[in-house]
């Protein structure tokens, strides 16, 4: 009896440290394989039209992104969702002061990323890159 445990208990532990190294191995080689190509991440990109609006100190501000998403079924319904972009965009920029957009376009990009997100349905937003940008 008492062997008979030994020889389970040793099985176990080995079928247990090969299934680790096969979740280990496999593990590493997806993350090699989720690094987009860059026509993998302009296919599944959305421009925005130029927006024209103004700030909370009273200067106006033209501006365009490229919105990333992860998927093709994300850029077309970002595609219908191109209002709610604009509300979001003439919202935050509505609270920002001149110099406040000057130094955090990156927190106004992260904002975009997060709110546009909380309405997606397919797929979700990766990355919000500012591509035009006027300070009038």
């Amino acid at each position: 009896m008492f062997k008979t445990m030994i020889i389970i208990l040793s099985a176990l532990t080995v079928m247990g440290v090969v299934a680790l190294i096969l979740v280990l191995n496999f593990k590493g080689s997806d993350e090699a394989s989720t690094e987009r190509s860059i026509d993998d991440i302009v296919e599944a990109s959305y421009e925005t039209e130029e927006i024209t609006t103004d700030l909370k100190s009273g200067d106006y501000v033209r501006i365009k992104f490229r919105i990333v998403t992860d998927e093709k079924k994300a850029v077309e319904e970002l595609q219908k969702r191109d209002f709610q972009v604009k509300n979001i965009l003439i919202k935050e920029m509505a609270k920002m002061e001149t110099q406040t957009f000057q130094t955090g376009l990156s927190t106004l990009e992260e904002t975009l990323k997060l709110k546009l997100n909380e309405f997606m349905t397919e797929g979700k937003v990766t990355d919000v890159y500012t591509i035009d940008k006027v300070l009038q």
